[in-house]
């Protein structure tokens, strides 16, 4: 297929996954769940594991091989932008004000999970035959521990903003530590690969340029974006170049140096100055990026997801025993440290709801692996289990404590992230 034909099958297949991940996105809408798990389900549904079963060559036809690259560029392009959004969305207040308590809950939404899904990755890797050849197994069990740790901090502030949660005193903790986590688990990851490629360059790369590059983004970075936004342009389309050419810049180093693009983008989202010009541009590119562009990464990730490969007794036990060891390293482990640093039971319960969801960001990690060359299709398919189910027990399960709150006739207390975490009597 010459670029000429790529293009015109990449349209088609373009027109198939915004319709399919709108139509997803509604159907899970009416049960409660936000818009990110319908493209999440879109995606799994487009590719092998339900198109690509019904139909192969239907899947062929919307998917060859040859537009599978232009897919993965440009939801990358989708990725940066909506966490650039994301960056944007976030106070950095909110960890000065709860520093003490989110490093504890992100310590153990972080170190439980790891060790949780190291230890399962170890102690079955011999029976459980869905990983690289060739790939020590201390690799894939760091891998599988890291994935597990991830926290889906793009959709956890989204569904805080659509609550409005977010001065809430568990909304407000949930975002701290939902950071903290992830900037951790960014670190890991580049530590895993680091070991993968049996060189310390990696790691030093990604460590040492991760701090310039956050001393760069602390002075000259947010320095020259509040002077770009405080220049009266002749046209906001100035403004949204010179911030387009920081972002895209950052996301390239950053993904040079290991870190990756995404991290780049969120760091430039936390250093633009919040004023309405700023605003206004982020409202501008924001239903672009949500609607057209992210869907495609979404789609992508469905089309290396096989459900049919997780077909052995011991691969399902395996990803069974991968869901239960998310969901208590993450939601127990959040729920615990956050009672005992003194939050509420109502608190603690909220918070570990919030925290066990991974959603866009475990995604990302898996593509990360599967670039590598560390992951195989099988353990690829098993992580997006874990991936899809702790993302959609997020909204259920804030819905029925509340519900639960609400007939004993209680609400937790919501004026001021630093209030009181208390529960009070309605």
């Amino acid at each position: 297929m010459n670029l000429t034909e790529s293009t015109t099958s990449f349209f088609l297949a373009l027109v198939v996954i915004l319709l399919t991940c709108r139509i997803v996105g509604w159907l899970v809408g009416r049960v409660g769940q936000p818009q990110v798990v319908g493209e999440m389900i879109a995606g799994v549904v487009l590719g092998p594991s339900v198109v690509g079963l019904i139909s192969p060559s239907a899947q062929a036809h919307l998917f060859p091989q040859d537009i599978r690259p232009l897919l993965y560029v440009v939801g990358q392009l989708g990725l940066v932008l909506f966490m650039f959004e994301a960056g944007y969305e976030f106070r950095t207040e909110r960890i000065r004000q709860l520093a003490r308590s989110a490093g504890t809950i992100s310590a153990a939404g972080v170190g439980v999970p790891l060790l949780l899904g190291s230890t399962l990755t170890f102690a079955l890797s011999g029976s459980v035959h869905i990983f690289v050849p060739g790939v020590s197994t201390g690799v894939s069990a760091l891998f599988v521990g890291t994935a597990l740790a991830i926290t889906a901090f793009p959709m956890l502030a989204r569904i805080i903003t659509e609550r409005g949660i977010a001065d809430s005193r568990y909304g407000s903790l949930a975002l701290a530590s939902g950071a903290l986590d992830d900037a951790v688990a960014w670190l890991l990851l580049a530590v895993v690969l680091s070991i993968a490629a049996d060189r310390i360059r990696p790691f030093a790369l990604a460590a040492g340029g991760g701090v310039l590059f956050v001393l760069l983004m602390v002075t000259i970075g947010r320095r020259f974006l509040a002077w770009a936004v405080a220049r009266r342009w002749s046209s906001s389309q100035h403004l949204l170049l010179i911030t387009a050419a920081v972002l895209f810049l950052a996301a390239w180093y950053t993904d040079r140096i290991g870190l990756y693009a995404v991290f780049g983008a969120f760091s430039v989202g936390v250093a633009m100055p919040r004023v309405a010009a700023a605003d206004q541009m982020v409202a501008t590119i924001s239903p672009l990026t949500k609607i057209v562009l992210l869907p495609l990464f979404f789609t992508y990730s469905g089309l290396n997801t096989e459900f049919g490969l997780l077909n052995s007794p011991a691969v399902l036990g395996f990803t069974v025993l991968c869901v239960l060891a998310a969901i208590i390293g993450k939601f127990g482990a959040c729920w615990a440290a956050a009672r005992l640093v003194g939050e509420s039971p109502a608190v603690a319960s909220r918070l570990g709801a919030l925290m066990n969801a991974r959603g866009l960001m475990q995604l990302i990690a898996l593509n990360v692996g599967l670039q590598a060359g560390i992951v195989t299709h099988g353990l690829f398919s098993v992580l997006v289990v874990v991936a899809i189910v702790t993302t959609v027990m997020a909204t259920p399960c804030l819905d029925w404590f509340e519900r639960r709150a609400a007939r004993a006739g209680e609400a937790v207390e919501v004026s001021e992230a630093g209030g009181s975490p208390e529960l009070v009597s309605g």
